[in-house]
């Protein structure tokens, strides 16, 4: 489990954060940055270089491996250390607080500014590389990837994904995104998997989450990763989240991602709520706003 770095920030000066710059960027051209391209990489004297190394070593911002050559790379800590200080260069946030989700593929906690954020860390690949690499369409043409291009990757896409869907969708605000982190607008609710609706709310909010994608889709992008722990429910209405698999609508695979969606949708509700839920072809028909955009969507449901 990767830990939260915020707790050590204060602890780190500007010379571990040239250190760990420069790693960052010796990483584009290989998995580990060899020790005599650290003083070139970091602009620091090369008697600075060993005392750098040991203070992020001991903090867990770095890794060390010796085969042919000695070098070095960042840790998922080290990445979010360079990313928190740019946040805070750029008075995004001002605080971070404890966890509000940890995941497979992100770390999300909560952030302080002039409004209450959340702070997603993407950890694409952290666990299982390489299935991230062969799900994941940005990695597929990469020569050189490691989990914290991947994961840098998933947050570009989300950030870009949610700036063209805010406000015509429900999904949270963007305000900032770095390197694998993004900062957002924190939403309050409960997970569609943990919310317990009464028998009068399932068709209503069933409506809501299908409108959403259809909204989504209008914009341009089908989630393609549906599912009931992507939604929050609130007395407000619904927000959809995690969109870092998302694919613009004329991808050569988003019908079939979007029938998938679909399904996983209505699946969930067909499961917790059996005596509720409408039968798959009328409540597929309640998207009517995809209906007349997507003849692929048309065709699912009249089937």
């Amino acid at each position: 489990m990767v830990q939260n770095v915020a707790t050590r920030m204060a602890e780190l000066e500007d010379e571990d954060f040239h250190l760990l710059s420069g790693i960052d960027h010796g990483m584009r051209f290989s998995r580990w940055v060899a020790e005599e391209k650290l003083p070139e990489f970091s602009r620091l004297d090369p008697g600075d270089i060993v005392y750098r190394i040991d203070r992020c070593m001991d903090r867990e911002l770095l890794e060390r491996k010796t085969i042919q050559y000695t070098g070095y790379r960042l840790t998922f800590e080290g990445y979010d250390a360079l990313a928190l200080r740019t946040f805070a260069e750029r008075e995004t946030i001002v605080d971070v607080g404890g966890p509000l989700g940890v995941g497979k593929e992100s770390d999300v906690y909560e952030a302080r500014s002039f409004q209450p954020l959340a702070l997603k860390y993407h950890r694409e690949g952290y666990t299982n590389f390489r299935e991230v690499q062969k799900e994941r369409e940005y990695t597929a043409n990469n020569r050189h990837r490691s989990w914290l291009y991947t994961a840098r990757k998933a947050a570009e896409r989300e950030y870009e994904v949610l700036e063209t869907l805010y406000p015509d969708v429900s999904v949270p605000r963007p305000v900032d995104q770095n390197r694998h982190a993004i900062v957002m607008e924190r939403i309050d609710g409960v997970e569609l998997s943990r919310a317990k609706l009464e028998p009068n709310q399932v068709i209503g909010v069933l409506d809501l989450v299908l409108n959403e994608m259809a909204a989504a889709y209008r914009a341009g992008y089908v989630h393609a990763d549906m599912s009931e722990y992507n939604v929050f429910i609130a007395t407000d209405g619904v927000t959809i989240f995690d969109w870092p698999q998302a694919v613009p609508t004329d991808h050569e695979n988003s019908e079939e991602l979007l029938r998938r969606d679909i399904e996983n949708v209505l699946g969930h509700f067909h499961r917790k709520y059996p005596s509720n839920a409408p039968d798959v072809d009328e409540t597929a028909l309640k998207a009517a706003l995809v209906e007349d955009t997507f003849e692929a969507v048309e065709q699912f449901i009249n089937r």
